[in-house]
């Protein structure tokens, strides 16, 4: 079985724009997307918004650097992740058909599978 990352992607002001019957049939959606998914759901979980990120690099003199904030400044941001457990892209991708942000014209869901180191 491979791993595979579904990293979702979107506006947070579109996702913060929800009403609360919205926000209910998101997740609703997302609900029935574990349901289908089951045990193949090794991880996951949705992330707060991209102003809360910290980035860390490392300075020419070994230090640390640390900015407030996402790595790239972009409209869609990294809302939330899966990881899944399939056995091929096909499985992966009809399961990936389920989440909501894949219907929405704000969003997406990129999908790539984790590499192996034996």
């Amino acid at each position: 079985m491979a791993k595979y990352m579904l990293l979702i992607y979107g506006d947070a002001a579109q996702w913060e724009a929800m009403t609360p019957g919205e926000r209910a049939a998101h997740d609703a959606a997302h609900r029935a997307f574990a349901e289908a998914a089951g045990s193949r759901i090794v991880g996951g979980g949705e992330l707060e918004t991209a102003p809360s990120a910290t980035t860390v690099r490392g300075g020419a003199d070994g230090d640390l650097i640390t900015t407030d904030g996402p790595f790239l400044d972009t409209k869609e941001a990294v809302g939330g992740f899966y990881l899944i457990e399939a056995g091929d892209l096909d499985e992966v991708l009809a399961l990936t058909a389920l989440l909501p942000e894949v219907a929405a014209a704000h969003s997406a869901v990129e999908v790539r599978p984790m590499v192996f180191h034996g």
